[in-house]
């Protein structure tokens, strides 16, 4: 297993989540929600926070239908993902398939005992440590780097 801080990326129409592993990238820790600015302003932030973290990896979710197929939310995905390599290109960015992790997101926080009224200011940050713990346990399970790696042909 790699050494080095990760950060995972929700990719949403209107919110961006943000998590962030540990040093040691064991454990996956919720750290910002970042409101979709018209201008992309919200991606200088996250920037901001790859840098701050001296991340090695930027893990973005990728929202397949059930049965494996893409949709708009796919592209929208994989075209923000190409944003973040262009802004961070010495920093590995990749994909992982993120299919029900906000299910997964919403369930951890009800078994919390929040008030489903009280999920939407961090559910994309509980997906983006969600997205970030199934790259790690990809990671540690094969001993391969996880998802999809972006670069300039994808």
């Amino acid at each position: 297993m790699r050494r080095g801080v990760r950060v995972g990326v929700d990719v949403g129409t209107v919110r961006i989540g943000v998590a962030r592993t540990d040093p040691e990238g064991i454990l996956a820790i919720p750290v910002e929600t970042l409101q979709r600015a018209d201008d992309g302003s919200e991606l200088d932030r996250l920037v901001e926070i790859i840098r701050d973290f001296s991340a090695i990896e930027v893990v973005v979710g990728l929202p397949r239908h059930l049965k494996g197929g893409e949709g708009i939310s796919a592209k929208g995905a994989r075209r923000y993902a190409r944003r973040i390599f262009q802004k961070v290109p010495e920093v590995r960015v990749c994909m992982i398939d993120e299919r029900l992790s906000s299910h997964q997101a919403h369930e951890r926080l009800r078994m919390s005992g929040l008030n489903e009224r009280h999920h939407r200011p961090i559910i994309d940050q509980v997906a983006a440590q969600i997205i970030l713990e199934t790259a790690l346990e990809h990671e540690r399970m094969s001993g391969r780097l996880p998802g999809i790696t972006i670069d300039m042909d994808h």
